[in-house]
């Protein structure tokens, strides 16, 4: 985008018109910090604590003073930062 806006001399408006895309996605930041740390933790807890669910991990979360919301937890947790460390220790090593 910006080597249109620089080659063509034109404006934001412009060039996203050209390239028919909202302004909004030239101009968006994530207001989301980096997880990996969270993530981390997710993973140590369900390691150690296999049969745990999403709602159990976020109530260790929240009595060690992390700031989570139970819907982040279950996104991530979803997303897997157990599922497959689970699956293994549940099933063994190969899978089913």
């Amino acid at each position: 985008m910006d080597e249109v806006r620089a080659y063509w001399k034109v404006s934001v408006r412009r060039a996203c018109s050209a390239l028919k895309i909202d302004r909004s996605l030239y101009t968006y930041r994530s207001r989301r910090g980096d997880q990996a740390a969270l993530m981390k933790r997710i993973r140590e807890i369900t390691e150690t604590r296999v049969r745990y669910g999403y709602r159990r991990v976020h109530v260790l979360l929240r009595r060690e003073g992390w700031p989570v919301n139970p819907k982040r937890i279950y996104r991530l947790y979803e997303m897997g930062a157990a599922l497959r460390h689970r699956m293994e220790l549940l099933y063994g090593a190969g899978g089913t």
